[in-house]
């Protein structure tokens, strides 16, 4: 297959080192796209009025991957390669493996979903995948999952093209439960806002927090109620993927307008 991959922690990551050799080393034909910094919560932030810069990257990647290192944000990385970079369109856009979860309310702020999204977007089948934990470095077990995903897909084509956003567990490969089907929960942080003063008597504030153990789940009228979150599979060593799409409508508030009879105001 040919493989975009990219990711908002930066090129030097080994989250995307690791996902990018893996799937080189079985043969597949890997593109890495990333930004040149961290560019963690950037939500789907798109360059507009600076030049966006492409530089190749050698040396730290397999031999067979072909790399850039991008001056824009995660999204503008996937939309560079797929309008400039890469000489026709992947098989599938991959992010990750990014180094925290986004589970629940992450994937809002996530530059790491935005950049899968950013595949799906342009119609190419995408994945979101990250590792639960902002400490643990072991992120080969996540990269051996995406290549069992991406084996799966390849023989059982998604019926159009969506993201899975994965989360994988941060324990050994052995302790991982199995992986499950899940929607999107709830995912709360309590927020600081720590006021500092820098070097010159100026005043600046740092945002600060952690996320908070929610075990409030929101109703989902189109699922059966059984079909867990993806909050609450992460807390049992599930592997979770939640298939995602960038249509926000919500069908309740679309039956809740036409009951107000607002399409028959005058003005």
């Amino acid at each position: 297959m040919k493989l975009l991959i990219g990711n908002d922690d930066g090129i030097f990551a080994l989250g995307v080192r690791t996902l990018a050799n893996t799937l080189a080393a079985i043969g597949h034909e890997v593109y890495v796209v990333c930004p040149d910094r961290e560019r963690s919560a950037t939500g789907h932030s798109l360059t507009l009025h600076d030049p966006i810069r492409a530089e190749v990257v050698e040396s730290i990647f397999h031999p067979a991957v072909k790399a850039w290192s991008c001056s824009g944000t995660p999204s503008d990385c996937i939309k560079l390669a797929l309008g400039a970079l890469l000489d026709r369109p992947p098989d599938f856009v991959l992010s990750g493996i990014n180094q925290g979860a986004n589970l629940g309310t992450d994937i809002l702020y996530s530059g790491t979903v935005s950049a899968a999204m950013e595949g799906v977007i342009e119609g190419i089948p995408s994945i979101a995948i990250s590792l639960t934990s902002f400490t643990c470095k072991e992120f080969q077990p996540a990269a051996n999952f995406a290549q069992k995903l991406l084996d799966r897909l390849g023989a059982n084509p998604l019926p159009e093209p969506i993201l899975l956003n994965a989360n994988v567990p941060p324990v050994p490969q052995a302790e991982i439960a199995g992986v499950a089907i899940t929607r999107q929960g709830i995912r709360r942080y309590f927020d600081i806002f720590q006021k500092r003063v820098d070097p010159r008597g100026k005043t600046y504030y740092w945002l600060a927090g952690e996320a908070l153990q929610d075990l409030e789940q929101p109703e989902e009228l189109h699922l059966p109620p059984e079909i867990p979150t993806d909050v609450q599979a992460i807390q049992a060593n599930y592997i979770t993927i939640t298939p995602l799409q960038y249509n926000l409508t919500s069908a309740v508030g679309v039956y809740a307008l036409q009951d107000w009879g607002l399409s028959s105001l005058k003005f």
